[in-house]
């Protein structure tokens, strides 16, 4: 599992096809999500824990010393499954190492639960939709996560 995770003022997704809103957050996290081939409901348990404590928020004297949970803030989780290519060789991605469509929903829909059992507002994308992704970074911060 792969996590691009951005520290924001805001985010919202919007898909294409009607045009809608489908999340919306305040000041939290924007996490793009890849889901690779060998993850488990172990690995997405264990990235749903970790994310949420992590110390990336300023405390009062502008030191990263608190997590989403210290500052109450929103998630807003986008699947991205290109997280996975492999660009090594050719001109044209491969992705080989992402999961397959039906058991990477089944766990991406598993971790935003996850997020949600411990109390934190999350918002999500469409998953497999196209989708125009906006938000207001703060920092900007942002970190990528592999488990």
């Amino acid at each position: 599992m792969k996590a691009v995770i951005q520290r924001v003022k805001s985010a919202s997704v919007e898909i294409e096809s009607p045009p809608q809103i489908v999340g919306k957050i305040d000041k939290g996290l924007l996490i793009l999500l890849g889901i690779g081939k060998n993850d488990t409901v172990e690995t997405v348990q264990k990235m749903a824990t970790r994310i949420p404590q992590l110390r990336i928020f300023d405390d009062s004297q502008g030191k990263m010393n608190r997590s989403l949970l210290d500052i109450g803030g929103e998630i807003l989780v986008v699947s991205q499954f290109t997280l996975y290519a492999d660009t090594n060789q050719g001109l044209r991605p491969s992705f080989t190492n992402a999961c397959e469509p039906k058991r990477a929903r089944e766990l991406y829909e598993r971790f935003v639960t996850e997020l949600r059992y411990m109390g934190i507002k999350t918002e999500t994308g469409s998953f497999g939709a196209k989708m125009k992704v906006k938000l207001e970074n703060d920092g900007p911060v942002t970190f990528i996560l592999e488990a």
